[in-house]
This record gives C-alpha cells, structure tokens and sequence, in this order.
C-alpha cells in the first residue's frame, strides 16, 4: 500500500473533498513551470548520475540538516563541508543511516511530505524510512541512480518540467547553461539575475566584485555611470540566454531615489570599503531602484526577497558559509520603503516587480493592499518557512480577499533539491484546491470559476507574471 494519502491536504468535510477532488483531478496533470529555485545548471549540461542518495537528498537540503541541528547534529557529521577544511563525514552511508535514525522528527512538516513523494512516486520506496528502513532504502535508490533514467536529463523529463529557473551570479559566465541547449531536454533551464555580490557592500569582496563586473563588461566600474552600464550589459548577457528576471536578496524592503550626484558619492564609499551600515543599508536601497529602472527599460520581471536574517549563527557562518539552515524570519516594513522606488516607476506599464518575505503579518497589512493598488507589484508565494500547506492556506486567506489571485505570481519551489520539485508543486495545488473548494461550498464563487482559478494558481500566473 501506499504510504501517501491520495486525499492528502484535502478538507476532510465530505463536499468539500468532493469538491477539492474534482478540481485537483483537472489540474494535476499540467505541466511545471519552475521559475525561481537553485537548482545546479550542470545537472543538466553533463547528466552525470547523482553520487548516492546522502548527496541527493541530505547535503544539499537545508531544510533537512538544520532540523537535525536543532537536535543536537553536527553539520559536519551530515557531509557539510568545513571552511578550514576540517574534518567531514564523507561516508553517504553513514550519513543516510543518521538522516533516517532521526526522520521522525519531520512528522507533520512539509518536509516529510516532499521526501515521502519523492520516495514513492520518484524511486517507488514502499516501506517508510526509519532506522530498520536505512540500508534497504538506500541500497534501492543507490541502484536507480546507476540507470540512465534517474540521470538529469531523464527525471527533468520525466517531472514534466516546462521551464525550470537557475539562479546564477551576475559574474556567472553561464558557461552551463550555454551546454544545456544541446540537451534535447523537453522543457527549458533558464538562468536569473542576481546582482547581490556586485550589489551588497556588506558581501565579502564587494570591490572585487565590482572590478570583476567592469571586465567581463568592458566597463568602467570605478564610475557611477560606468557601473550602471556594467549592469545593463549584464542584464543583456542573461536575456540572451534566456533569462526573464532578476532576483534580489536583502536584508530590508528598502528603496531609495537620490539624484545622481548623492547617489554616486555613496557608490564611491561603499567602493572604498568606509561605509558605514546605514551608508550600505542606503545604496542597496538606491540600487532596487536602479534595477527597477533598468527593468523597465529591458522587461525583465524582478524577484524581491526580504525579511531575512541571513546566516544568523557567527560559529556556522564561520566554519561552514552562507546557506547553511540559518536564515530567520525578522520584522519587515514595506509601506514606506518600498514608496521611493513605487514613486518612480510603480504605475509603469509592462514592469513585474514580485514580493517575497518571510514576515506574515506583512500579507493582509501590507502587502495585500499595495499588490492590490500598485500595477507593477505581484505578491510572490509563501517562502522558506511557509511553502508549507498552514502556510499557502494562510498566505490564500491573508492576501485573496484584498488582492484577489490575479495580483500575485502563482507557485514556485525555489528548491536546491530536484527531486522534491514534483512534490513541492503538488503540494501547493492540492491546497490551492482546498482553498477554492472552500469558496465554492460557501458561495462565494461557482464551481466553473474555481476551476478556472485552479488553472491559473497552477500555471497561467506564472506565466504572465514571468513573462514565460
């Protein structure tokens, strides 16, 4: 038997599965379209087998190690490598052995669902995971990652992916992406835009950074001017490679609009490396404005994330680096910081500018009504901590009644993990249909609308917020 619920996430009142059933059977079948994640380009461009089941489902994932951190796990001992080159668990056996040892402490978390999905519907594991479970478990993916159809190539195919979204450096020379176009892959891998190394003052090597850009652009970066061009060239490098966005981590939502002369007189600070916090705050600020601005004139759609405290534990920053499970929700405020930036070109016809955060109480406060008035804004779906099913039901909740679902970016997985993407997507449409059975048997809408708006959630957003 199965280990899944065929009417997992499904309202358990009667009509209302009905109804859910009867939406989620017309949809289930579309195809994905995946347009913000962190996949790796070379997957793709080599379709070299993946290691063992440790690498593909436990190093790269920090939403499972930071879960058996929290319990007392070492990083190292999960195959995380160390900056100083320390010692590391380099056994996939040894690791997969403590990953399944303390898999119950996923119960009722997204990710037992994802890797319950992938483990029946991807490797067809009948049996659950647990410590009597490990070896047995990973004997059988380990020899499925051995046949050519579990490279890359086969399971982007097999996934039903239409466009999966890499996000890549704006110092990327995108060399990967470059070879995936002789893949003969069905669907597309698209690289994105993110700027933040040549961006962020506070990223290590930031002028490095910046001299690196002027190179690869044949532009004067020690300029103001110089380094704006930089960046539309590099803009332009990626939109020849496909790419239909720019993404944009930072700490805060906010904007600046200072006229050129200010504006270029804190460039040369931060490139000095005398900036002070508010100083680097201030020309990221600027910098969301400018590449709005270029975003205008190019097309390309702009993700912002914000409400992060990136890499919050000092010891694993140190010993391990960025992105390593410690990113933390923080208070974000996006009225009056995102107001400069929406005084510029917020009512500009054509520009997607996509929220994320990861502060909730910003959904029905904020952010619900600013997609709701402004044209350029979308509202991105729930991220990180909250691509969970409470999460996209809450975020439905919060944000449908005053921004409606036209006004947001339909699903995306942003995942380093492939084989979770099925089932990550599958998640979100099974509650989406759950939110629009609920409004059916309310009233509130006809069940011809609702399947309309299933189709929407699933694909149709996606599609026009990324100009797809």
């Amino acid at each position: 038997m199965p280990k899944l619920d065929p009417d997992r996430l499904f309202p358990s009142e009667p009509r209302r599965r009905d109804i859910a059933r009867d939406l989620f059977a017309a949809i289930e079948g579309r195809p994905i379209l995946s347009p913000h994640g962190h996949c790796d380009p070379s997957w793709f461009s080599e379709n070299a087998a993946f290691p063992d089941p440790a690498q593909l489902f436990v190093v790269p994932d920090h939403y499972i190690f930071r879960m058996l951190v929290s319990q007392g796990g070492g990083l190292a001992d999960l195959g995380i490598s160390r900056r100083d080159g320390g010692p590391v668990e380099t056994d996939p056996r040894a690791i997969w052995r403590r990953f399944a040892a303390h898999y119950y402490l996923f119960r009722g978390t997204p990710t037992r669902l994802w890797i319950d999905h992938a483990l029946e519907h991807v490797f067809g594991v009948d049996d659950p995971l647990g410590p009597d479970t490990a070896d047995a478990i990973y004997d059988h993916v380990a020899a499925c990652l051995e046949r050519p159809e579990f490279r890359p190539r086969a399971l982007f195919d097999r996934f039903n992916i239409e466009l999966l979204a890499t996000t890549d450096s704006a110092l990327d020379t995108l060399d990967h992406h470059d070879r995936i176009g002789d893949a003969g892959l069905k669907g597309r891998v698209i690289p994105t835009y993110r700027p933040d190394a040549a961006l962020d003052p506070e990223i290590e090597g930031f002028a490095e950074n910046i001299a690196e850009l002027g190179r690869i652009t044949d532009c004067d970066t020690a300029s103001w001017a110089g380094y704006l061009e930089a960046h539309r060239r590099r803009r332009a490098y990626f939109r020849k490679r496909g790419a239909t966005a720019t993404d944009h981590g930072h700490p805060s939502a906010r904007t600046e609009a200072f006229d050129t002369a200010t504006a270029e007189r804190l460039f040369h600070t931060c490139l000095s490396g005398q900036a002070t916090a508010e100083q680097a705050d201030a020309f990221r600020g600027q910098m969301l404005t400018e590449m709005a601005r270029m975003s205008v004139e190019d097309g390309m759609t702009m993700q912002l994330h914000v409400g992060s405290f990136r890499n919050h534990s000092g010891p694993v920053m140190r010993d391990f680096g960025r992105d390593k499970g410690f990113d933390i929700p923080i208070r974000t405020e996006f009225v009056h910081a995102l107001k400069p930036m929406l005084d510029e070109v917020g009512q500009e016809p054509g520009l997607e500018i996509i929220l994320f955060t990861l502060d909730e109480t910003t959904f029905s406060r904020e952010l619900a009504p600013l997609a709701g008035a402004y044209p350029a804004l979308r509202l991105g779906p729930p991220w990180w901590f909250f691509d969970s099913p409470e999460g996209i039901m809450r975020y439905r909740q919060l944000t449908g009644e005053t921004a409606g679902i036209y006004n947001t970016a339909g699903f995306n997985d942003d995942t380093r993990a492939f084989c979770s993407i099925p089932a990550r997507h599958d998640v979100s449409r099974r509650v989406d249909c759950s939110w629009l059975a609920g409004l059916v048997a309310d009233g509130r809408i006809g069940l011809d609308e609702a399947h309309e708006m299933a189709g929407e959630l699933t694909t149709d957003l996606v599609k026009k917020a990324y100009k797809i």
